[in-house]
């Protein structure tokens, strides 16, 4: 299917490895002109050349720092104007709630959540104006079904919900639209360390952990297995593309079924 991205620009937040990367490549390889952001310069430069080789031929860089406010105001000086933003930044950590300072709930707000507020300010208005643009948020099931080892993280996470929405009905009555996404527990390249933290033999094999970590902390899980990256990123393009023009104000789970979706 041709998902109509030919021409239209799309700023990718975190961008240098994981969903970010893969949310960059797919929408890349489908023709779409993709800047990523990215705090390292070397990461940056791997995953431009990362996309590059997938096939994705306008593909740029900016380093940039999303969760600070100096960030967002360098990404919006070299990028004044994105047809599609996808506020992918996100950090995660497990920690018992009596452990958890006020500088790591902070923290996790500036990084989670004010750094898609920023960079949606920044962009939203144009796209109202033009009569077209997407924004899409990576957020997740810990949004709804809270981790009791990560209320921190999961609390971002409900208000990324609360802010796509709240965005979303700024749109009313134009082709703009604002989503939700919320990937369930997706592979990547710090999920093995976190896994075995909560494992109750780390020393086991990483498919045996896995196994026991959705039979007791994600017994719910419909998958029943890890969400690969790449399964997070062909929903978002989906979400990115003219033809996802009747899904807005949606919060749609990427890990076995919609949880919620008001057009």
């Amino acid at each position: 299917m041709d998902l109509q991205l030919e021409g239209k620009t799309a700023l990718v937040t975190g961008a240098t490895a994981g969903i970010g990367l893969e949310i960059a490549r797919a929408l890349a390889t489908e023709g779409a002109r993709v800047i990523i952001t990215g705090r390292d310069g070397a990461k940056l430069d791997k995953a431009i050349a990362v996309v590059e080789a997938s096939g994705g031929s306008n593909v740029t860089g900016v380093l940039a720092d999303a969760a600070t406010v100096e960030g967002a105001g360098i990404i919006a000086k070299a990028e004044p104007l994105v047809d599609v933003l996808v506020n992918n930044l996100g950090i995660y950590e497990s920690k018992p709630f009596g452990d958890i300072p006020d500088a790591d709930w902070s923290y996790l707000f500036d990084v989670n959540v004010m750094s898609g507020v920023r960079l949606s300010r920044t962009y939203l208005p144009g796209m109202l104006e033009r009569n077209w643009g997407r924004v899409v948020f990576i957020s997740s099931e810990s949004g709804l079904a809270i981790p009791q080892d990560m209320i921190h993280y999961a609390t971002t996470k409900t208000a990324q919900l609360s802010v796509s929405r709240g965005l979303a009905q700024l749109t009313r009555g134009t082709n703009v639209t604002v989503n939700a996404v919320l990937p369930g527990p997706t592979r990547s390249e710090g999920i093995e360390g976190f896994l075995r933290s909560q494992a109750s033999d780390p020393s086991a094999s990483i498919k045996q952990i896995e196994a026991e970590f959705f039979a007791t902390a994600r017994s719910a899980s419909i998958l029943q297995r890890m969400v690969e990256a790449e399964e997070v990123a062909n929903l978002v393009a989906y979400l990115a593309s003219p033809r996802s023009s009747a899904t807005n104000g949606a919060a749609l789970r990427a890990e076995g079924g919609l949880v919620n979706t008001i057009a």
